[in-house]
């Protein structure tokens, strides 16, 4: 089974999506996107399950993505938004769980990227919320800068009950080329055994041009520190159409994985997200 563990949708006559409208962004992004513009795309690749992410941080957004998961056989689970830092949280969670499409609700995300704090994740509120995600059995998704991993690596070690995922391999700097300190912190990261990393997003981190060999040392560092059975693919669509096709991504990662076992891409390409989101064939 071939798993899209990350992909967005958003329709702006329901709510506008401010970052879209942002300069090198509006032209491609500010639109709407839903899964009739998914559907051909995933169908062409031989995708078969889904995960849906949150965009924004609005807390209306998460009970609307499950029930679209709920009436699409395509999205087995979501990844939503609650506030970490809200003294109920494990009361919002569980509340999430009973809405319409609650089965599918698997994790949680928050854009720490835009915290100013580069010490926010291990804030002692935002430690008692991921550890209110663990108990609540989803997982913890971690959208950060490379600035911001070693506050990652302290708020992973310190939950390790509490399954976490990488988002977009933490955004190296590939447009320049250099992969320190990234590389170190990633590496430190992945030595704990409670985080899994999307090969995701990595497109929009290299210049239009980019080319496939641009990304592989990047790839290769993830897939040598995580090993192919903590590693899993998402298209990050629509942001990626900024730089590339639904079919251009998943044809890059293709090749940036061709050298692995049969075994191991299959890890990569549905396995590792199936375990950690709890997809099964046909659900």
């Amino acid at each position: 089974m071939r798993v899209d563990a990350h992909h967005h949708m958003w329709d702006l006559a329901v709510r506008d999506q401010p970052w879209t409208a942002e300069p090198g962004l509006a032209e491609t992004l500010h639109r709407t996107f839903t899964l009739d513009d998914l559907a051909p795309l995933t169908a062409e690749a031989g995708i078969e399950a889904s995960v849906l992410v949150q965009t924004i941080t609005v807390a209306e957004e998460t009970p609307e993505f499950l029930a679209l998961a709920e009436a699409s056989p395509l999205v087995r689970a979501v990844t939503g938004w609650t506030d970490l830092t809200a003294p109920d949280v494990a009361e919002a969670l569980h509340a999430l769980k009973e809405v319409p499409g609650g089965r599918w609700l698997k994790g949680i995300r928050h854009q720490v990227q835009g915290e100013p704090d580069p010490e926010w994740l291990v804030r002692e509120d935002v430690l008692r919320g991921l550890t209110a995600v663990g108990e609540a059995g989803l997982v913890y998704e971690l959208l950060t800068l490379p600035s911001q991993l070693p506050a990652a690596i302290k708020a992973v070690a310190a939950l390790p009950g509490t399954s976490f995922v990488l988002d977009h391999c933490s955004k190296p700097p590939i447009t320049t080329g250099e992969l320190e300190p990234w590389a170190t912190q990633l590496r430190r990261l992945a030595s704990l055994p409670n985080v899994t990393c999307k090969l995701s997003g990595l497109v929009t981190e290299a210049s239009k041009d980019w080319t496939v060999e641009d990304l592989r040392p990047y790839t290769d560092v993830v897939l040598t520190a995580f090993g192919p059975e903590r590693v899993m693919f998402g298209s990050d669509w629509p942001v990626c159409l900024l730089h590339a096709t639904y079919e251009q991504v998943t044809e890059a990662t293709e090749r940036l994985v061709e050298d692995l076992g049969e075994h191991e891409r299959a890890q990569v390409w549905g396995g590792t997200a199936a375990r950690v989101y709890g997809i099964t064939p046909g659900l």
